[in-house]
């Protein structure tokens, strides 16, 4: 199954996609990378998110960490 047009073959490494974004992409490039959906990192994020604010700085960490696609 693709989401986004990223198949299991097109995963290679950890990067934040141009395209299919909403906020910086860190949640689309972790779906890709790991073949799952982009909709349960997003629920994961969104749930984590009402807990401690621990998962919003673990955002921040990834999305400076994690490099563009090229």
């Amino acid at each position: 199954m693709s989401t986004y047009g990223y198949g299991r073959s097109g995963r290679s490494g950890l990067a934040r996609p141009r395209e299919g974004r909403i906020i910086a992409g860190v949640c689309a490039g972790l779906a890709r990378r790991f073949g799952t959906s982009v909709m349960a990192f997003r629920l994961l994020f969104i749930v984590l998110a009402i807990l401690p604010p621990s998962s919003l700085l673990v955002y921040i960490v990834l999305w400076v960490v994690m490099p563009n696609e090229s």
